[in-house]
């Protein structure tokens, strides 16, 4: 996240709509090809890196408090990205746990 918000800073002059919009596969592809060891990490460490992601988009209005007061408005209005991109990993990462552990119990059945 912290390279795309780079790259939308250098390409597309810091929209935050783009680094939004930018999360959602990002978010797809982090539930999907997490190890299935840390499933139930993904949908904690997606917020993170969006607010990593969005030190080079938000607006740097002068010195460290203007750039933190920046960052903190850029959370706030794209928190609805941010919760839609978690929600869509939770809920991959929910299904692929319940599929785990449905080849776990089906595999001790054939055991038995």
């Amino acid at each position: 996240m912290a390279l795309l918000g780079y790259l939308d800073a250098l390409l597309f002059g810091a929209s935050l709509t783009v680094y939004s919009v930018l999360f959602l596969p990002v978010c797809v592809l982090t539930a999907v090809w997490v190890r299935r060891g840390d499933l139930v990490t993904a949908p904690v460490v997606l917020p993170i890196a969006f607010a990593v992601g969005l030190v080079p988009v938000a607006d740097n209005g002068g010195g460290m408090s203007g750039h933190l007061m920046g960052l903190f408005t850029a959370l706030a209005t794209q928190a609805g990205w941010l919760y839609g991109g978690t929600l869509i990993a939770g809920l991959i990462v929910t299904v692929r746990r319940v599929r785990l552990i449905a080849r776990r119990v089906a595999a001790r059945r054939r055991s038995r």
